[in-house]
């Protein structure tokens, strides 16, 4: 566990991108334990591409924000899943810009979580979520597990970036 300004946070990655009937699933977690933010179709596109490494014929709209962020001299810092109140998943993007002619300067902005996973991964910054978030989500490890057992998602020894069944285009 570490800390974002004063509030503690917890270290996660994205176990998993799996398609359901009304989007996709991304699986959130460590070790320890996982749990899930159901996003849109295209965005769980963007963010199993990003996974899998899939290069986009044309740029997608998470590929340009991290191209205007890089050629304004910034970067993704972290992304910090921050609250969850009425179902809903609320995060913070931190950026940063530091150039010759000014000091760093930092900046955190309200996004969806599944905006901010997607870009965030292009970028290869951290993902966080808020204590209080983690310890208030529901643990789905057993399920993430059985989708492995059915062969729907990878299991992580097998070292395989590969999203279940999903077109990351």
């Amino acid at each position: 566990m570490t800390s974002s300004g004063d509030k503690a946070v917890v270290p996660v990655e994205v176990k998993a991108v799996v398609p359901t009937s009304g989007g996709c699933a991304v699986f959130l977690g460590d070790d320890e334990k996982v749990f899930v933010i159901h996003v849109d179709p295209v965005v769980g596109a963007a963010i199993a591409g990003a996974l899998g490494g899939v290069p986009a014929i044309r740029p997608q709209t998470h590929d340009l924000i991290g191209a205007l962020l890089l050629a304004f001299g910034g970067k993704v810092e972290r992304v910090v899943v921050n609250d969850f109140k009425n179902d809903v998943f609320y995060a913070r993007l931190i950026l940063s810009e530091e150039n010759e002619v000014q000091e760093r300067k930092v900046v955190e902005l309200d996004a969806r979580p599944s905006d901010a996973i997607a870009v965030a991964l292009r970028q290869k910054a951290p993902l966080f979520v808020v204590q209080s978030v983690w310890d208030g989500a529901e643990d789905v490890t057993e399920l993430l597990e059985k989708l492995a057992d059915q062969g729907l998602v990878p299991r992580p020894e097998d070292g395989e970036n590969e999203i279940g069944g999903l077109d990351a285009e």
